[in-house]
């Protein structure tokens, strides 16, 4: 038994990583239960590892009596002596059992236990190792493939990258070195399951490639992909100096240009997540250049976009991919239109603002007051008009033509255009001069008392004051009797 212990046990414990005294304890335990099938019990044995775990040897504690009854337990003062000759009675003697007491069976029996506990110790060793890196980037070596699942080498336990998990635009070869997401631990075998697939995946390569992302600065909203294809990346920032899609983007676009490499060449859409959704569902359909978003029902989430018919396949993609990532990313059911369609709808110009409140119970009807909500601005004008501090309407029509025309690539026939749509959409109402001299000569008519309880301002058409609600009567003297009096 003691034969290649040292190998054994020093493997188990530097390349299993299971601790030495759990390693000692397991095979202690065998020792004790096949001595315990042996001799009927082991309270009396002890075992002891030889330096360096060269050997291991089972002793049995033995009281020194005269008479012996217990064979087990007891030893007579004649043997004793013979073992040690300052033996005396009463004391406890522990004596070597050789090995060949123990049959083949109880021999296979601490075999098997020993081997069978390691095994359930290595396994929940890795097991907690590796759950403790679920969600964490792994590198790997391919090792073979079945069915077109591939089996990793992670050193020290086999992972598991299933054909679904893996991206449609990669090839692998053997040998290879593999970037995986550790999707998932299962505890039998433990079975390491990997992914290239996950949006998680995009957010871990993010984490190493952009430290902003790294270090909460930058933080990702929302990832959504199909894998091989496209990604779809709504990000924000809480410091308002900070351009989230800038920094996510890099200078000259290195950064996101890393990732796309990381991707094999996967097409990545960094955009900035807005609260307002017709904004956020105006960024998600890029590369589309989409001139307006009305939302037709909040409460079921659906939408519509309106773009040009330059932009309309772009905003849709190849077989819908991008509005379908458009709707994930936004949890929106986003419909996209162009001008000529949006028109054969029967939604009149009047009531294009009204379809963004459809939601608002009654008549109330929510007034437009930026720029960028007014149907038919172009994002390039409204780029242009903020540029100079416009953003709602009220700063056009406060400034005159020839302010509006001074502005930089305006242009005269932008201005009218612009004059217009707001003459369309919005009602300036203009609030009407009241005389001066009206005024006074009212405020002279009117008399003024004050209250006999409060001392507040009344006037004679009150029945009650106004401040502490005590009934009010006005009496009034003919001329003739004050004259008198």
């Amino acid at each position: 038994m003691a034969s290649n212990m040292a190998e054994a046990i020093r493997q188990l414990i530097h390349e299993k990583n299971i601790s030495e005294d759990l390693v000692l304890k397991t095979i202690e335990d065998a020792l004790l239960a096949a001595y315990k099938k042996r001799f009927g019990t082991s309270d009396n044995a002890v075992v002891r590892f030889k330096p360096d775990y060269e050997g291991v040897e089972i002793l049995a504690k033995k009281e020194i009596v005269d008479d012996v009854y217990d064979p087990v337990l007891e030893i007579s003062l004649e043997e004793a002596k013979e073992i040690a000759a300052e033996a005396e009675a009463g004391d406890v003697l522990e004596i070597p059992i050789d090995p060949q007491e123990f049959d083949l069976q109880e021999v296979m029996l601490a075999k098997q236990t020993t081997r069978q506990s390691l095994r359930e110790i290595s396994r929940d060793t890795l097991y907690a190792e590796f759950h403790a890196k679920l969600g964490e980037i792994i590198i790997g070596y391919y090792q073979r493939e079945k069915n077109g699942n591939i089996f990793v080498d992670l050193g020290k336990v086999e992972g598991f990258f299933p054909k679904k998990f893996q991206s449609p635009r990669e090839v692998y070869q053997p040998g290879e070195r593999i970037k995986a997401y550790i999707a998932e631990v299962n505890k039998n075998g433990p079975q390491i399951v990997l992914s290239r697939t996950h949006p998680e995946f995009v957010q871990k390569i993010m984490e190493l490639e952009i430290p902003e992302v790294y270090d909460k600065t930058v933080e990702v909203f929302k990832i959504v992909r199909e894998p091989g294809y496209r990604t779809k990346i709504a990000v924000y920032s809480r410091k308002d100096d900070v351009d989230p899609v800038g920094a996510c983007v890099g200078m000259k676009g290195i950064r996101i240009q890393n990732i796309i490499k990381e991707l094999e060449g996967e097409k990545i859409d960094v955009l900035k997540y807005e609260v307002d959704p017709r904004r956020f569902i105006r960024n998600a359909l890029s590369p589309a250049d989409v001139k307006e978003v009305y939302v037709l029902d909040e409460a079921k989430h659906t939408a519509l976009a309106v773009v040009d018919d330059s932009q309309l396949s772009v905003a849709i993609g190849k077989q819908g991919l991008n509005v379908r990532l458009a709707n994930r990313l936004c949890d929106w059911n986003i419909d996209v239109k162009t001008e000529q369609q949006f028109r054969e709808m029967d939604i009149a110009s009047d009531a294009r603002r009204e379809i963004s409140n459809l939601f608002n119970e009654g008549d109330y009807e929510e007034e437009l007051q930026r720029i960028d909500e007014l149907p038919g601005i172009s994002a390039a004008l409204v780029d242009k008009l903020r540029s100079v501090g416009i953003e709602m309407i009220e700063d056009v029509l406060a400034r005159s033509d020839e302010e509006l025309l001074a502005i930089e690539g305006l242009g005269a026939d932008n201005v009218s255009m612009i004059r217009q749509i707001i003459d369309e959409n919005i009602e300036v109402i203009e609030e009407e001069t009241v005389d001066d001299t009206e005024v006074v000569e009212t405020a002279e008519e009117q008399e003024f008392y004050e209250c006999p309880d409060c001392q507040a301002q009344i006037t004679p058409d009150m029945s009650h004051c106004p401040q502490c609600g005590v009934a009010l009567s006005f009496e009034y003297e003919d001329d003739a009797d004050e004259q008198d009096s």
